[in-house]
């Protein structure tokens, strides 16, 4: 079953693009954000630096003090398949999810639990939809879906934060789930050999900035060029987080499962 959802309204915002990590120590300071005003929309786009998973809570907590509308959009999945949710019986809703999920303690406990009943790596209907490259359960995605979870939107949501679809609030912040390899694909763009060193991947890397600025983000050129140096594509995939939201049809399930915007 699925139901129509208007377009995202973007005009005006504040939009965040967020490449996340769930590594160890918090983060380690990878974390990546880059903002843009689409009030101005000529205004260079700032970046906020390294930070770790908590300054990222404090971050977004930040943004509901100036009266704007912000959207931060994270690089990370915000939920589990709802198959999953629904083989150890937790439900109905997100929340009940994630605190499940916080309660076995760490991200290797979590999938060590879920491994223990199934072995498969299913896909949510998002993940599917948005051609997202991996399960949320997937060996090389599991810390970021943990600790995106547990230890960014379980607070955040608790502390009346708008987590989009799952968590409706007044709150005029509103985080969501957001994927550069969706972006990439929706635009026709090359979504594959742009990290790594060498030649053919700085190139990449040069094209997709220069198809950016094309598009209207206006990338200051000293950030242009640490996002052609970065060869692990940190700096560019939160730089694609923010062009504008899709407009895509909802399935229900994504009340539990979320939903990549």
């Amino acid at each position: 079953m699925a139901y129509p959802r208007p377009k995202p309204v973007v005009d005006g915002i504040v939009l965040h693009g967020v490449d996340f990590s769930g590594a160890d120590s918090g983060g380690a300071a990878k974390i990546r954000v880059i903002s843009r005003d689409l009030a101005v929309p000529r205004q260079p786009i700032t970046s906020a630096g390294r930070i770790d998973r908590r300054g990222l809570v404090r971050a977004i907590l930040a943004s509901a003090e100036d009266g704007r509308d912000h959207l931060w959009r994270v690089d990370a999945p915000m939920s589990i398949p709802a198959e999953i949710a629904r083989e150890f019986g937790v439900g109905p809703a997100w929340i009940d999810v994630a605190r499940w999920m916080h309660s076995l303690g760490s991200p290797r406990l979590w999938r060590g639990e879920v491994r223990g009943l199934i072995r498969r790596e299913p896909r949510r209907a998002c993940d599917h939809a948005m051609a997202t490259p991996m399960s949320p359960l997937n060996l090389r995605v599991f810390k970021q879906t943990w600790t995106f979870v547990c230890e960014v939107l379980l607070p955040l949501a608790e502390q009346g934060i708008r987590v989009e679809p799952c968590m409706p609030s007044a709150s005029r912040v509103t985080v969501t789930e957001g994927c550069p390899a969706s972006v990439l694909a929706a635009k026709g763009w090359p979504k594959r050999g742009y990290k790594g060193a060498g030649d053919p991947p700085r190139r990449v890397r040069e094209e997709l900035v220069r198809r950016l600025a094309q598009e209207g983000v206006a990338i200051p050129v000293p950030m242009g060029e640490e996002a052609i140096r970065d060869e692990e594509g940190d700096l560019l995939d939160a730089m694609l987080l923010v062009t504008p939201p899709f407009q895509s049809v909802v399935t229900a399930e994504a009340a539990l499962e979320g939903w990549v915007h």
